[in-house]
């Protein structure tokens, strides 16, 4: 029997050189936690350390194969000059998924990776199977915009977040600054970290996606979330309580359940 890992532990990354159309290769620093089943975790703006833990606790209960991409561009990576916006990136790991040859995959996707995870749904890709969108941006909702945090201090920050901000976790540097992703972050997006047009495209989405929300998001809200939902075609919302933006950090187990729940339906 395998020795529990500490959530939180990193496995051996690797950076793996893909070949993304014909107009050059890209780089990803790559965690591979390999359990068999697949699954693609993507991470949000606040960097690849948010969803470490829950790539662990994910691998360990599901005995699955958890792959856990940092984003290029992201933590000082290199970011080659075809990666445009999101949906080259997205093409990148549809890619990345071929040169694996991996079927069957789950891609699940925080905040900027819930954006992903869509625009990978949308590459329609025979190698992947569902989708999870926790807490995403990238639609426009009247009435519900994205909270704009670029004037805001660390704890009004933490406190739109988190619905308890003692369970953040230190950034590195201490969180004394802004983060240094944040370039990187809107270098996809753009300031507005947001495509007018997303919503209407996700109407062709032909997988199952299952959009899950923190109740008390204040980044983008619940009603944000259900919209988010009625986008697509074939999903399910689920409302976690006592949560806020990163169920993956604050409520772990309680997203893990609200996972596998769904797919024991």
């Amino acid at each position: 029997m395998s020795t529990p890992i500490p959530a939180g532990t990193l496995r051996p990354t690797h950076t793996r050189t893909l070949q993304a159309g014909a107009d050059g290769a890209v780089e990803i620093a790559l965690q591979d936690r390999d359990r068999t089943r697949p699954f693609l975790l993507l991470h949000g703006g606040g960097g690849v350390q948010t969803m470490a833990g829950f790539a662990d606790l994910l691998a360990e209960r599901t005995h699955s194969r958890v792959l856990l991409p940092t984003h290029p561009g992201f933590a000082g990576t290199p970011k080659a000059a075809t990666l445009t916006g999101v949906t080259a990136l997205a093409e990148a790991y549809v890619s990345m998924l071929e040169q694996l040859d991996l079927t069957d995959v789950t891609v699940v996707g925080n905040s900027f990776g819930g954006w992903l995870a869509a625009e990978i749904a949308l590459c329609h890709s025979p190698r992947v199977s569902g989708a999870v969108v926790i807490d995403g941006i990238g639609i426009e909702v009247e009435g519900h915009p994205v909270t704009d945090v670029s004037g805001l201090s660390r704890t009004e920050l933490l406190a739109h977040s988190f619905h308890d901000p003692r369970k953040a976790p230190v950034p590195p540097g201490g969180g004394t600054g802004p983060s240094p992703d944040v370039a990187a972050l809107i270098g996809y997006t753009g300031p507005a970290m947001a495509d007018p047009a997303l919503a209407g495209r996700l109407a062709g989405v032909d997988i199952p996606v299952h959009v899950v929300w923190g109740e008390s998001d204040r980044i983008v809200t619940p009603e944000y979330g259900k919209a988010y939902a009625a986008a697509f075609p074939l999903s399910t919302f689920t409302l976690l309580p006592r949560t806020g933006h990163m169920p993956q950090v604050e409520t772990p187990e309680e997203l893990l359940g609200a996972l596998l729940d769904l797919g024991n339906e």
